[in-house]
């Protein structure tokens, strides 16, 4: 779908795009300038909520208590040594 810039630097989103979105008045969008261009991502009202459960199952919890284990170890050598 191809819009147009206005002289004031405004466009429209194509309806289509709208309805498919989900994009009403006062959505907020990203623009993100990338090697292949740019993007333009909707931004959510609640970002929090979007993501939430998104790493659910796959271990990252586990694995960042492992890490911050291993660092707690570290830091009570150090702390020992001096």
């Amino acid at each position: 779908m191809v819009t147009t810039i206005t002289v004031r630097g405004q466009t429209s989103v194509p309806s289509l795009i709208r309805r498919k979105y989900n994009l009403r008045p006062h959505t907020k969008i990203e623009w993100l300038e990338t090697p292949r261009g740019i993007t333009v991502i909707p931004v959510p009202e609640d970002v929090l909520k979007t993501f939430r459960g998104m790493f659910k199952g796959s271990g990252i919890t586990r694995e960042l208590l492992k890490e911050r284990a291993k660092e707690r170890e570290r830091e009570r050598r150090r702390d020992k040594r001096h």
